[in-house]
């Protein structure tokens, strides 16, 4: 028996895969495709933004360099910036195809942002993603079957099983991370709810007979949205259908060509399609992420519009913050209701985007109506605060869980401190263990610190800028658990460990 069957190899599978491994875990993922290689995962097809969130969670697993290496964009990794250097975004990003002028973006008025390796947002597509963490996983023995489709799921008190065909998967814990279309939401009863499409869109690699008829980039038009990649024979386009054309047939040629000429306004001529695909904007939630010992993450979870990447950076984010709770309840170290702070957690999260999209969604509708709030939407993005606001939703630093704290620190990921000998907090979180960083000149929580030492990493020293910290305490998620003051209180750090990292060794299992 395995501790967790993960069911799908994508980048949420693996996320979660690699988190579980890193804890100790014995993890089996049954992935259905059996080939790992497909034009929608590669560029330009699969190209995908990572948002300055989701970077960041690969930075402070030590994949960050390995990632910028497989997406073929080495220039955008390099060394921390110095403290009080620029730390203006390279790439923006857009609101409803309305692209975000870099310039304009306050990046240093974003909360508690300190200089670090992992800035900003990444180019990158599937294929890199999956690679570099199946390297990882497999460095933590995590096993990856394909070609496996499970068809029944049962569990009781103690496990689950999953079936497929003749073979059985049994295990503690399973999760489905198989996609907007998941099988183990639909075995295991979850309830899926939402809103229905507005649109059909498509995305293909075609050749076009006058392509300077459509020029690069996103493109907003009173019937639609398109977008064209340069030099890559990549489109996409929304067609405000209602979503009836999606997987009713395939799109043929003719059919993508009509679309294009609709939304684009133009008499443009495609001469040959490669590779196509439709897609909606249908936007749904799980009530639950979590029944009985099975869970959900990613796609799996919520569905929306890909706008902006939103799905994968919420999935990863999903991967995360489970990782560490699943790992420490197979380990027997967690607090009680540990496990329940996944959903508290990321299901506002998850319809906050289903919201955002929908947003998106509505300001790009062809009529009227939506028009005139695209007038709107172009005046406030070319503010700086309005720039801004939309900036730090689609970067990730809007984020934060309530803890059950005032301070404002607690409950965000945590800056990247770095200390005067060099070492950075992304250093430290390589080994998935929580941290505790001690500024306090006499190094008061060191004892204290020292019954946690198989769940939380101690490290002392004076920081380059410390925000007013005296000591934080990091989960391993990266996300601020406590902060003490200039002397900070023993007793305050050992109820928030007890609350997140369960009991000290020496007082036994929580």
């Amino acid at each position: 028996m395995h501790d967790v069957v993960i069911v799908g190899a994508g980048p949420v599978g693996l996320a979660l895969a690699c988190e579980l491994g890193l804890a100790g875990c014995s993890v089996v993922v049954l992935e259905r495709e059996t080939e790992t290689g497909s034009p929608f995962r590669a560029a330009p097809l699969g190209r995908r933004g990572l948002s300055a969130a989701s970077v960041e969670a690969f930075y402070r697993r030590g994949m960050l360099e390995s990632l910028v290496t497989a997406s073929g964009t080495q220039e955008m990794f390099g060394a921390a910036p110095e403290a009080g250097a620029p730390q203006r975004p390279r790439f923006g990003g857009h609101f409803a195809g309305m692209m975000l002028d870099g310039s304009l973006i306050d990046a240093d008025s974003l909360p508690f942002r300190l200089p670090s390796p992992a800035q900003e947002s990444l180019a990158t597509d599937l294929e890199a993603v999956e690679t570099v963490l199946s390297e990882q996983a497999a460095k933590f023995g995590v096993e990856i079957r394909r070609g496996v489709t499970v068809s029944a799921v049962s569990q009781n008190g103690e496990g689950v099983v999953a079936r497929a065909g003749e073979d059985t998967y049994e295990a503690r814990w399973l999760v489905g991370c198989d996609g907007g279309r998941s099988t183990v939401r639909r075995l295991a009863g979850f309830e899926f709810v939402g809103t229905e499409p507005q649109f059909t869109g498509y995305t293909m690699l075609a050749d076009l007979a006058d392509p300077e008829q459509v020029s690069p980039g996103f493109h907003l038009t009173p019937t639609g949205m398109y977008i064209r990649l340069p030099g890559a024979g990549y489109f996409a386009m929304m067609d405000f259908d209602g979503g009836a054309f999606d997987r009713s047939r395939p799109p043929t040629r003719e059919h993508l060509q009509e679309v294009l000429r609709r939304v684009s306004g133009t008499d443009v001529t495609v001469d040959e399609v490669h590779i196509a695909s439709s897609f909606t904007d249908r936007a749904m939630q799980t009530t639950a992420y979590r029944r009985g010992r099975v869970l959900l993450a990613g796609d799996a979870a919520h569905i929306h519009s890909p706008l902006g990447g939103q799905g994968l950076n919420t999935g990863i984010g999903d991967a995360v913050n489970l990782g560490w709770k699943l790992g420490a309840t197979v380990r027997g170290h967690a607090p009680d209701g540990l496990l329940d702070t996944y959903a508290e957690e990321r299901h506002p999260i998850g319809a906050a985007v289903l919201d955002w999209s929908r947003a998106q969604v509505a300001t790009m509708r062809p009529d009227p109506y939506a028009q005139a709030i695209q007038a709107v939407v172009r005046d406030l993005i070319a503010t700086r605060e309005g720039a801004t606001h939309v900036f730090e939703r689609l970067s990730g630093a809007w984020i934060r869980y309530d803890l059950g704290s005032e301070h404002p620190l607690v409950g965000r990921s945590a800056p990247d401190f770095g200390l005067e000998d060099g070492t950075r907090l992304g250093d430290l979180m390589e080994d998935g263990r929580g941290v505790l960083l001690d500024f306090s000149a006499d190094r008061r929580l060191h004892a204290s610190a020292t019954a946690w030492e198989d769940r939380i990493r101690y490290a002392a020293g004076t920081a380059r800028n410390d925000l007013g910290s005296g000591a934080v305490l990091v989960r391993p998620d990266g996300v601020v658990a406590w902060t003490g003051d200039r002397h900070p209180d023993a007793e305050a750090f050992e109820r928030a460990a007890t609350r997140w990292f369960g009991a000290p060794a020496a007082a036994g299992p929580a």
